[in-house]
Parts: structure tokens; C-alpha cells; sequence
């Protein structure tokens, strides 16, 4: 429901319709509809960290190189966001009222980075760890940043739903990561 509407326009009348509740069995579970929103981000934030940490642990991974690794995290960091628009969305909306909400976007993206880490530098040869990494954050904080801004303001190049989103921002981390990996770049 967070899709179409804000969280201020959400009642809780229309939300225990939609899921079947009362009103009543909707209060005895949460004090109040931030409550229901906070119980909402920690749900999202749960699936979000398992979807990265079962990609990871994935042993199909084993083979793959670091072109199919940079589609597999892009296509769980895009699906994560398209299943959970309108949190994001509400959390953005309400970052300067309740900061926290926003924390626990960018808490689950440090994690989604941390997860996917080892599984990219694994594909990034050997040595410049610390400069690897910083391609690494780098490369999700295009993600994230191109990600957000397709929640807030729908571009019409290529929208949050088409599948060239994921097609462009897996190239896009694969050619600075693979960048990053040439072995003929001196230290930083």
C-alpha cells in the first residue's frame, strides 16, 4: 500500500482491509501505526540481509567470475528495492523527523556491502585490498544512489521496474570494479 500512497495518507482502517484484520488485532499487535512501520523496516531489512547472505553462500558462485558476480548483487540489491518501494520511499520522506528510520536503510546497505565483499575481492585478484574495497563501496554507493533516486523521483530513462535497470548497473559496477582489478595499476 506504501506504493501508492504515503505514509501519513495510510490509515489504519484501510490497511486491516487489505490484510484482513481488525482494527482491534492491529492494536493488539502494534501500539501505533509507527510501530507497524518500524516492525515493517526490520522485516525488510531480515529478507534483505538474507537474500545477500544466501547469494553469497551460493555454491554456484564458486565458478563464476567477476562480471556474473557484480549481475548476481546488483539483481538482489534491485529486487530488494522493487519489493519495498514504499519503505524506502516512507523512511526518505521522514529521514529529518525520525532519522532512525533512514539509519536502518543505510545500517542494511553497510551490511549488503560487508556481505557481498569478500565474494567480489575474490574476483579482483590479489593485492591493493584497501583500494579493491573502495572500489567496492564506491561502486554500491552508485548503485544505492541511482536505486533511491529511482524510488523518489521515477525517471523516465529507465525506471526502478524495467529490466535494463538491473542490465546498466551491473555493468556499471563491473567496469569500475574490473577497473580497479587491472594488475598493471600502480598502488594508491
Amino acid at each position: 500500500m506504501l506504493r501508492e500512497r504515503s505514509l501519513d495518507e495510510l490509515s489504519i482502517e484501510d490497511l486491516c482491509k487489505r490484510v484482513g484484520v481488525t482494527i482491534g488485532a492491529f492494536y493488539g499487535r502494534f501500539e501505533s501505526k509507527d510501530a507497524f512501520f518500524s516492525a515493517l523496516m526490520s522485516l525488510a531489512a531480515r529478507k534483505a540481509l538474507a537474500a545477500v547472505r544466501a547469494a553469497v553462500a551460493d555454491e554456484d558462485n564458486l565458478g563464476t567470475g567477476l562480471e556474473e558476480a557484480c549481475r548476481r548483487v546488483v539483481e538482489i540489491a534491485v529486487d530488494v528495492v522493487r519489493r519495498n518501494v514504499g519503505v524506502v520511499r516512507a523512511a526518505s520522506q521522514y529521514e529529518s523527523i525520525y532519522p532512525e528510520r533512514w539509519g536502518t536503510i543505510r545500517t542494511t546497505g553497510s551490511a549488503m556491502v560487508d556481505l557481498a565483499k569478500p565474494l567480489l575481492l575474490a574476483r579482483m585478484g590479489r593485492g591493493r585490498v584497501a583500494a579493491k574495497e573502495r572500489s567496492i563501496g564506491f561502486a554500491f554507493q552508485m548503485m544505492f544512489g541511482t536505486l533511491i533516486n529511482a524510488v523518489l523521483h521515477k525517471p523516465k530513462l529507465v525506471s526502478l521496474d524495467e529490466p535494463e535497470m538491473v542490465d546498466r548497473l551491473a555493468l556499471a559496477m563491473f567496469l569500475q570494479l574490473q577497473h580497479e582489478a587491472r594488475a598493471d595499476r600502480p598502488a594508491k
